[in-house]
């Protein structure tokens, strides 16, 4: 199957300075490989990559490598998040991936820095590490629902930039996904999960009373992504309606992540044909 030769990395990256979202159409697809079809096959292919490289990377790690990779999935809800973990993460090992949900912070959590619970979650060498919702929670719902004082957000937006750096110089590739969904498909979505029993579990009505604070939040991400977009971790903004591209996109980001990576299967350190020797002359 044909592949594009433009890393969607560039395509999807957010710009330097002033970011926009409304001038981000949350329906588009841009490099897709097809259509929904042609996509989806393609995304199989591409998690065949992936489960390959990410073999070779847990093997690194196991050899004592410490290079790793986090893919921070940001965005309103219904936005997909749990969708792509469930499409991305699942085409993979399960025991080379950890997955983090961060919800409302503990007493305990409450008791340290914001960033205490999430440096603790950070992954393991040779690990890719998913965090559904992140360290961002901090400085969106923070400025939307007036949680901190603008002083303390503007400090958060350095803080994570520091934080994020020193992750790098640690050996872990960031990968920043916002999936931008629509205010009408968001809707949809709401909509659908009352219209079916076995998704009512899912919905919460706070959702409804978030959405009067739509125009809020774009703004609150546009500002995040402006001041926490960096050359080593950029942003990626990934249309998110619909839900076939928003999967393939994320784990075609992600591959092209590990791709740059290049991790290799470690060489053996014992003498390969002397212990293949051992065993065939082992009594049976």
């Amino acid at each position: 199957m044909a592949k594009s030769t433009t890393s969607l990395r560039e395509v999807l990256r957010a710009p330097a300075g002033e970011v926009s979202l409304a001038d981000v159409d949350p329906r588009s697809t841009p490099s897709a490989p097809g259509d929904k079809d042609a996509t989806k096959l393609q995304m199989t292919a591409d998690g065949a990559e992936l489960s390959t490289l990410q073999e070779k990377l847990y093997a690194e790690g196991i050899s004592g490598g410490d290079r790793r990779v986090l893919l921070v999935l940001q965005g309103m809800d219904t936005s997909g998040k749990g969708g792509v973990i469930k499409a991305v993460a699942g085409a993979v090992n399960p025991q080379g991936v950890t997955i983090t949900s961060f919800k409302k912070p503990s007493p305990e959590e409450l008791r340290h820095g914001f960033l205490w619970r999430v440096r603790r979650a950070v992954p393991g060498a040779g690990m890719i590490g998913v965090f559904d919702r992140s360290h961002y929670e901090d400085v969106l719902i923070g400025r939307v629902r007036e949680l901190a004082t603008p002083a303390v957000i503007e400090r958060r937006y350095k803080e994570i930039v520091r934080f994020e750096d020193q992750l790098a110089a640690a050996g872990v590739t960031i990968v920043k996904c916002m999936l931008h969904v629509s205010r009408w498909e968001q809707k949809q979505r709401l909509l659908a999960r009352l219209d079916d029993s076995t998704k009512r579990w899912k919905f919460n009505p706070g959702d409804v009373d978030e959405r009067a604070l739509w125009d809020d939040y774009q703004r609150a991400y546009e500002i995040a992504i402006e001041r926490t977009s960096t050359q080593a971790n950029p942003w990626y903004v990934v249309p998110a309606d619909r839900k076939w591209y928003r999967n393939w996109a994320v784990g075609r980001l992600l591959q092209e992540a590990v791709t740059d990576l290049a991790p290799r299967f470690p060489a053996a350190d014992y003498d390969v044909a002397a212990q293949r020797d051992r065993l065939i002359d082992e009594a049976d």
